[in-house]
């Protein structure tokens, strides 16, 4: 669920985009809590794809107001 494609990326419009951060904040809220419980995570892995793609989904978003607010570049 957490691998985002570039493309996909670049046709979410900013509602979809606000919603899937919304749902990725929320699965690692609870995959740190486990940690921090000392329970063990079934994929610690996760956490790390989980944080890159809040990071990539909080990029195209910034892309995307700044294009919007006419200061992009041609």
């Amino acid at each position: 669920m957490a691998i985002i494609n570039k493309t996909d990326l670049k046709n979410m419009n900013e509602s979809t985009i606000n919603g899937r951060l919304s749902e990725l904040k929320k699965e690692l809220m609870k995959l740190n809590a486990q940690r921090a419980v000392g329970t063990a995570v079934e994929n610690p892995g996760k956490i790390k794809e989980l944080r890159r793609s809040i990071a990539k989904l909080l990029t195209i978003k910034k892309i995307k107001s700044k294009n919007l607010g006419g200061n992009a570049k041609a």
